[in-house]
């Protein structure tokens, strides 16, 4: 069993990945293996539309940063962890560049869908303000993908200016901690209800809409 952490932060070590390993941590005391993709300190752009993804089943554009690896990874995971730095009171805008084309190429071409019935959860950092509006960014991604929202005993967040500054946020840490038990404990019901013959939940086809028709 395995979840997939994606840090979407410039900075490889920086806060958001501290949050992210003290997830790992307790996932890895419950016998969760775990894996690590950061999205890299260039710029990432999000989808451009260009429909390319419908004919290849990946990201015309993700090769060179990183966004096809992370979908070819996510096939193989139980779940996921995706976190963000606060830029501007939002989730850092390559995090949600990479997500937006991560999930947009997701099930294309005919392959299958790698993210949906799959529990994730959204953790964001920040110096001091915007975490909420950070966390509702990155989960928006979750409810139009048909994945279980993982949360903790408070909003899933950490403060500080550098990892240091977040190993004094006991609560953030501790909220982290329990995420990652709230993780396991959820993968291994599905697991339990799997084993019981509790087979996913069908799909509808899909009915596309717009406000003037």
């Amino acid at each position: 069993m395995r979840v997939l952490l994606v840090n979407g932060s410039p900075h490889e070590h920086g806060c958001t990945n501290r949050a992210l390993e003290e997830v790992a941590g307790e996932l890895g005391r419950a016998g969760i293996e775990t894996q690590t993709v950061w999205v890299g300190r260039q710029p990432v752009g999000g989808c451009v539309g260009c429909g390319a993804c419908a004919q290849l089943g990946k990201c015309a554009f993700g090769e060179k940063d990183g966004v096809n690896e992370c979908l070819a990874r996510a096939a193989e995971a139980d779940g996921f962890v995706f976190g963000a730095p606060v830029h501007y009171a939002h989730a850092g805008a390559s995090a949600l560049g990479f997500m937006d084309r991560l999930f947009y190429a997701n099930g294309r071409a005919g392959r299958p869908d790698v993210f949906a019935h799959k529990p994730a959860a959204a953790v964001a950092s920040a110096r001091r303000a915007g975490t909420t509006s950070a966390l509702a960014d990155i989960e928006k991604f979750f409810g139009i993908s048909q994945m279980p929202v993982v949360s903790s005993r408070y909003w899933n967040m950490v403060h500080g200016n550098s990892p240091e500054e977040v190993e004094k946020d006991l609560e953030g840490l501790a909220t982290m901690r329990q995420l990652g038990r709230n993780m396991a404990w959820l993968l291994r019901c599905i697991e339990a209800g799997r084993a019981a013959g509790i087979g996913l939940p069908q799909s509808e086809p899909a009915v596309r809409t717009n406000f003037i028709r």
